[in-house]
């Protein structure tokens, strides 16, 4: 007997459930923390930061169901040093707003890029997982490749984070329209 695969689906409704249980009101479902809920242990060296956004539609609303997954090296420019799991986070935007909130450090530039922090998105309507950068507006990032690569300054602040505050970056991430973010094909 032969099986045929199952249809292509979004992101719908139910990947919280499965991936963010606490943003579906499940708290109980792996010993009641989500998996990525930290994105490095709390004693790692770095100098602490908070990044924040919304992600927002093409007609510049806030989309209200979408996940972010978060990559990112450490404060010495090392993905998953010493064998941790470190640098890897998930969060739910909020419901209500659309925004999320990451607590994490600095990530130091790595052997072939600025520093920054890689992001993927998906909610419903989005058939494959959007890649996108985050850059900082107060590091160094001029001759990163992936920036130089691009021709419009337009098109290269969607991939910076601004300052906020003492510790705080703003990245919005715009799926479609006029400030569309730039997502890579990865």
């Amino acid at each position: 007997m032969s099986r045929r695969q199952s249809a292509s689906q979004t992101a719908g409704p139910y990947v919280h459930i499965g991936c963010t249980p606490s943003a579906a009101g499940l708290e109980n479902m792996y010993g009641g923390n989500d998996l990525g809920a930290d994105i490095f242990p709390p004693n790692t060296p770095g100098r602490k930061i908070v990044i924040s956004g919304q992600v927002f539609d093409g007609a510049g609303d806030p989309v209200f169901d979408a996940m972010l997954e978060f990559w990112q090296a450490d404060a010495t420019g090392r993905y998953g040093a010493n064998g941790s799991a470190g640098g890897w986070a998930r969060r739910a935007v909020d419901p209500e707003t659309g925004s999320y909130r990451l607590e994490t450090i600095l990530p130091a530039a790595t052997q072939d890029a600025a520093a920054h922090v890689k992001v993927w998105v998906v909610a419903r309507g989005i058939n494959l997982g959007l890649h996108t950068r985050m850059y900082f507006d107060d590091e160094p990032g001029e001759q990163d490749p992936l920036l130089l690569a691009m021709k419009q300054s337009s098109r290269r602040s969607t991939l910076i984070a601004k300052r906020s505050g003492d510790e705080g970056y703003i990245f919005d991430i715009h799926l479609q329209g006029d400030k569309e973010t730039v997502f890579l094909n990865v």
